[in-house]
Formats: structure tokens, C-alpha cells, sequence
């Protein structure tokens, strides 16, 4: 039994567009293609996109998904390893969920107290959450996340974590803008956005449209999302708003 692509992207979620760039790259050629053009993907090759896309929850980067996946021999043994990846990823998980609770209850405290909202402990706010986790978020901008995993290659463990810390103490200062009342477009707040498009464009080039497309991910993809949130409430919209300001008043 063969499936097409539009098929295949509605059972996984994956994009077709994410589906051409993984066969583009040889991650997974279809089982082969029709006198119409269109791919057709067979039992085998939904079992490595599964595989695909297990690896890429877990924060691998395309080029070592490659890797894996040219070296397995024999696939059981494989999931098996998957697995075990997984259940650590759980224990992680767990992390997080501990994590974000902590500061549900610090920013609760803040307001049945009266007092303005502040974030305590800012080195904690992303424990559990690794740096190539927000590789895995991007399933929507392939092209992009692999310009991303190709950069940190090049990078030391100290030179991650600096990024790491810096990234944090963007979202930080954002909800701190946020609290304060700033509008999204107000220039404080478009001085971070500017910041943040640098040095995403100092990776890869990103259009107008591209960019507007990642701002809306803030909100409409969940890890995303969560990660906002777990920072402060609405946070996710906020930076939303002020990427899709950015992109109209300095890109259009």
C-alpha cells in the first residue's frame, strides 16, 4: 500500500513542504513517483519518518539524524534506543513541569501580594529545557532549522551556553517591557525584536513573510508557546505582536 504526500502529511503533521525538504536533503526519498509528479510514500518509509521524527522531539539536528539513521542495522534494536531516548526525555519533561509550576506560583504570589509582577531566579526558568529543543519546534521552517543545527556545529559547549543565557534574558526583558504596560511597536521593545533578527539573520537570511511566519509561531506552535508562558502570561502574543510590528514598519 502506497500513500501520497498529502496523506502522509495529514497522519503525521509534518508539512509537505517539510516532506520535499527531507527528500531533497536524503532523509527520506519516497517509495517512489508517480507519472503525475506526486511522491508516494510505502510502510518503510512511514517507519523511518516515524524514527525521523522521534529523533528530531529529541533535539537532534538534521545532519545527525542522517547519521542514525544511515547507521542502524536492524530497526527493532533501533526503537529499542529510541525508547530509551524517550523515557530519558520523559524524566525531562518531568523537569520542566517543575519548573513552570515554580513560577506559576511566583507570579501568583507577586499578585495576591499587590506587587509588580517580577521573575525570581532567572537561571531556573529554563531547567529541563535544552537549546536544541528550539531546533525541534521549527518543523515548519525546515530550511531554516538546518542553517540553525549547521551554525551551533561550529560552536563550543561554552559558546551554546552563552547563546542559551542570552536568549533567556531576551524573553526576560520582553516580559519585563510587558509588565511595564510598553506597547508591542513601542521602540524599547522593538530595540529586543531588532536584537533578535540580527542575530537570526547573521545565521541565514530570513524574508519579510518568512520572518511574520515565525512571529505567529510564538503563539500557534505549542513548545513555543509554553515556553512564553511559563515566563509570564500573554507573553507568547506579546512577541508575536512585536514581530509582526517589526516586520511591517523596518522589513516592508
Amino acid at each position: 500500500m502506497a500513500w501520497p504526500t498529502a496523506e502522509v502529511a495529514r497522519m503525521s503533521g509534518v508539512t509537505a513542504r517539510t516532506l520535499r525538504h527531507y527528500d531533497e536533503i536524503g532523509l527520506l526519498p519516497p517509495a517512489w513517483i508517480g507519472t503525475n509528479g506526486h511522491r508516494y510514500y510505502e510502510e518503510g518509509e512511514l517507519l523511518r519518518l516515524q524514527q525521523l521524527l522521534v529523533l528530531r522531539a529529541l533535539g537532534l539536528g538534521l545532519p545527525e539524524i542522517g547519521r542514525v539513521l544511515a547507521s542502524q542495522v536492524d530497526e527493532v534494536e533501533a526503537l529499542r534506543g529510541h525508547h530509551r531516548r524517550l523515557l530519558a526525555e520523559r524524566d525531562r519533561l518531568d523537569a520542566l513541569a517543575g519548573t513552570v509550576a515554580r513560577t506559576i506560583t511566583e507570579l501568583e504570589h507577586s499578585r495576591r501580594d499587590g506587587r509588580p509582577m517580577t521573575i525570581n531566579r532567572p537561571e531556573n526558568l529554563f531547567e529541563g529545557i535544552q537549546p536544541a529543543q528550539y531546533q525541534a519546534t521549527l518543523h515548519d521552517f525546515p530550511e531554516l532549522a538546518e542553517a540553525i543545527d549547521r551554525h551551533n556545529a561550529k560552536l563550543s559547549d561554552t559558546e551554546i551556553e552563552a547563546g542559551q543565557r542570552e536568549r533567556t534574558a531576551q524573553m526576560i526583558r520582553l516580559a519585563e517591557l510587558m509588565a511595564a504596560g510598553t506597547p508591542a511597536d513601542a521602540e524599547p521593545v522593538q530595540a529586543e525584536i531588532d536584537a533578535q533578527y540580527r542575530a537570526l539573520t547573521g545565521i541565514r537570511a530570513v524574508s519579510t513573510e518568512e520572518y511574520r511566519a515565525l512571529g505567529r509561531s510564538c503563539v500557534e506552535n505549542e513548545p513555543w508557546r509554553a515556553a512564553y508562558e511559563s515566563i509570564a502570561p500573554g507573553l507568547a502574543a506579546y512577541q508575536r505582536d512585536a514581530i509582526l510590528a517589526y516586520a511591517t514598519t523596518r522589513l516592508s
